[in-house]
């Protein structure tokens, strides 16, 4: 009865595991926007604008916050608050946060908001530090592929 009851508990465990790990390969279905599986917030609740007004991840204040595309975005100031309303498109990461790289692999990962380039006037996120480092290596050719990609690995966004 014992060895049956140990069995019984590391399989739940492995079965919670399993649960709560991020997933490497995505297919249609996915939410727009990244949020990771406890959350709702995008970018990890920092402030999206920040990247282009401060050139760094700062974090935002539950007391500037917005919902969309089924996400809550969070603000460091009012200010900034405006203007991603004027213009989400110029200040919401590509791919939804999700990491450019994986995208351009055809699947999605986590977007970690500390690993990230401003290029051509857009926000890019990548799952790491050497995932970025890989996807440095060809920034245009990964664009292309990974707009390519990307609409079909996720839902429409919602508003």
């Amino acid at each position: 009865m014992k060895r049956l009851s140990t069995t019984f508990i590391l399989l739940m465990m492995a079965v919670a595991a399993v649960a709560v790990a991020p997933t490497s390969a995505a297919v249609a279905g996915e939410a727009p926007v990244y949020t990771g599986v406890f959350s709702d917030l995008a970018v990890s609740g920092y402030d999206p604008v920040s990247y282009f007004t401060d050139g760094k991840p700062v974090k935002g204040s539950k007391k500037f916050t917005i919902r969309y595309h089924g996400a809550l975005w969070r603000f460091a100031s009012q200010a900034h608050l405006d203007a991603f309303l004027a213009d989400p498109e110029k200040y919401a990461p590509q791919y939804g946060g999700y990491c450019a790289w994986a995208v351009a692999q055809g699947y999605t990962a986590s977007g970690d908001p500390k690993e990230w380039r401003i290029i051509g006037g857009k926000l890019y996120l990548n799952y790491s530090a050497k995932i970025k480092a890989r996807w440095e290596k060809d920034i245009p050719g990964f664009i292309r592929s990974a707009d390519a990609n990307f609409p079909g690995l996720v839902d429409k966004p919602k508003e």
